[in-house]
């Protein structure tokens, strides 16, 4: 058996907790892509007076309720994301999940249930707890993954969040996609994309029952003999083995130096403490820099957007969102699975907005060029060959998007923040990608319809002067273990920390001699 496949059965258990807490990361991409779909639906239009008295759609009218359906759910996922820190410090990272399940649970039945006249302040309601559950999921659920993954695979474990996003949204898109073809009116035409948010989220709240607490959470609240069993479990390893002994002593290590600097201080000591600031702000800036990328913009709009290039009709542009969608988990997966840990982070984010910038400059120019036509209402026409053109870069976009600047935010500031700090990190930095997040989606119905192609070249500018230059700007961190993060950002000198590593091994060797010896008396 290889090496690598050693290591994959070795960490199976690993895989098994980062898919089980990521089916709450398929909620965050399904929620993301299913609005834009279900309110672009004619019924729904109807239903909640969005049409004129000619039957033309109301546009402000539109615009409005469009991105109020959206972005309530980034209001309630901001809040629920910086809520998530304290709860996920007292209680543990794995009770803080299960608790938020049952709140988005809450919210996604309110959703489903929505009708009469007052649906729409229930849609509303519904996606406001809805948001609430899962931005604190989106804080949580990374630094659990990251905290129980070993160094050499943790970038690939810990990205497998953005596959389950782009899983998300790829079901979104298609179902979507069946309803808008199969089904004309009724209230089914929002029940059934909103109700199909129970499965993911009953499979992950059952799931939940499957796998172990955070090591590392465990350590940091004195449970010592508890986070040993775990990393133990989790590695399919010995609690006496040498690997898991050296990996549970750089783990105190890291939690004795943060508590003896860090003594008898809070929230503000977390944030200002010394190489702390710097990795909020990258967290903060890395997640602004995200949101204006453009891709968010297509993920809940997809279906305008792709009528906005030429793509007219329900089926059409609801078809090329499904493609889209598509391209999207097969790329991300592949990068996942064969190049983050292979280019590194620098240099991925680097491409990754080079290649996204280069490919909204091209749809910018041929929308510019070439606009597409205006049809009448219930006329069609098949996409020109420059729609299709647009198309077709908005494909290669997806695919810069989903090896840079799609997955690795995650991973870079589930990598950097220590142990004693990383829920409030985590949360900081899901907080501001839920914050800009509202922001982008709020504006985005409006921008499509006043600034057309200049949309396109907006993004472009984004992606190549300001994400490229970030990329970099920011240290590296491929292979680097989390608690190797403080040399890197200056809390501490290497010899220190290793100096601290020998302590912390020896003192761990002596405890487990006087247990064998123990043992051995007992035997005898």
């Amino acid at each position: 058996m290889s090496t690598a496949r050693q290591s994959s059965f070795k960490n199976i258990r690993v895989y098994w907790l980062a898919f089980i807490v990521y089916w709450g990361i398929v909620l965050f991409g399904y929620d993301t892509g299913i609005a834009g779909g279900v309110v672009k639906a004619q019924y729904f239009q109807e239903h909640f007076g969005l049409l004129r008295p000619d039957g033309q759609v109301d546009e402000k009218k539109n615009n409005a309720v469009t991105s109020n359906v959206v972005s309530v759910l980034q209001a309630g996922a901001f809040f629920g994301a910086l809520g998530s820190a304290p709860l996920s410090s007292k209680i543990g990272r794995r009770s803080t999940l299960a608790a938020f399940t049952v709140v988005f649970l809450v919210g996604a039945i309110l959703t489903t249930v929505a009708g009469g006249p007052n649906g729409l302040a229930e849609i509303y309601a519904g996606r406001v707890i809805s948001g609430v559950g899962i931005g604190a999921i989106s804080a949580v659920a990374p630094a659990y993954v990251s905290e129980c993954s070993p160094k050499e695979v943790r970038g690939r474990i810990t990205g497998c969040f953005q596959i389950m996003v782009a899983i998300g949204v790829m079901i979104s898109y298609f179902i979507n996609f069946g309803v808008g073809i199969h089904i004309t009116s009724g209230v089914n035409i929002w029940r059934i994309p909103f109700g199909f948010q129970l499965v993911p989220a009953g499979i992950m709240a059952f799931g939940l029952l499957t796998v172990k607490e955070s090591p590392r959470w465990l350590a940091s609240v004195g449970r010592q003999n508890e986070a040993i069993a775990n990393l133990a479990y989790l590695r399919k390893d010995s609690v006496d083995s040498e690997a898991i002994i050296h990996e549970m002593a750089e783990i105190d290590a890291a939690i004795q130096e943060e508590r003896e600097a860090r003594q008898g201080l809070g929230i503000k000591e977390a944030f200002f403490g010394k190489g702390n600031f710097i990795r909020f702000v990258i967290a903060f800036v890395i997640f602004l820099l995200q949101q204006w990328a453009g891709q968010n913009s297509v993920n809940y709009y997809a279906p305008q957007i792709f009528e906005s290039i030429g793509y007219v009709g329900t089926k059409q542009s609801l078809l090329a969102s499904g493609i889209y969608g598509i391209v999207k988990v097969v790329a991300t997966t592949i990068f996942i699975f064969f190049g983050v840990e292979t280019l590194g982070r620098k240099l991925s984010l680097f491409i990754s907005a080079m290649g996204m910038g280069i490919m909204f400059y091209i749809v910018g120019a041929i929308e510019k060029t070439h606009p597409p036509q205006k049809l009448q209402p219930g006329q069609t026409l098949d996409p020109p060959p420059a729609s299709q053109a647009m198309a077709a870069m908005l494909y290669i976009y997806v695919c810069f998007y989903s090896m840079g600047w799609g997955p690795l935010p995650w991973v870079y500031v589930s990598d950097i923040f220590p142990t004693r700090t990383r829920h409030y990190g985590l949360a900081f930095a899901s907080a501001s990608q839920w914050l800009w997040n509202f922001v982008v989606t709020k504006v985005t119905p409006d921008m499509v319809s006043d600034l057309g192609y200049k949309l396109f070249i907006m993004f472009a500018t984004v992606n190549v002067g300001a994400m490229g230059l970030f990329s970099l700007l920011i240290p590296e961190t491929k292979g680097r273990s989390l608690e190797e993060m403080d040399i890197i950002f200056g809390a501490i000198s290497e010899e220190k920390r290793q100096a601290d590593i020998d302590k912390q091994e020896k003192a761990l060797d002596e405890t487990h001699a006087t247990r064998r010896g123990d043992f051995t008396e007992e035997k005898v």
